[in-house]
């Protein structure tokens, strides 16, 4: 969301931390800030990615086993 506003200190903004506290930093600090959380959510990124791909695998694998059990179903043979 937009919302327009003139700031009164360019030098110190404050800085969402999470369940609703703030804190005010200098702008080159929060810079420093952002920075690092973003690459501690990359690097967690990077940790999970490997037990996603492993879960897409498995959902795959049960979707051919699902469709080969309704085909076997509804025509009583195998492929």
């Amino acid at each position: 969301m937009y919302v327009p506003g003139k700031l009164h200190d360019v030098e110190h903004v404050l800085i969402d931390v999470g369940t609703g506290y703030y804190v005010e930093k200098t702008a080159e600090d929060a810079k420093d800030f952002f920075k690092r959380k973003i690459d501690f959510l990359m690097k967690q990124m990077e940790k999970i990615q490997p037990a996603l791909q492993e879960k897409h695998a498995m959902k795959q694998g049960k979707i051919g086993l699902r469709t080969k059990i309704e085909f076997i179903f509804v025509y009583g043979v195998r492929e």
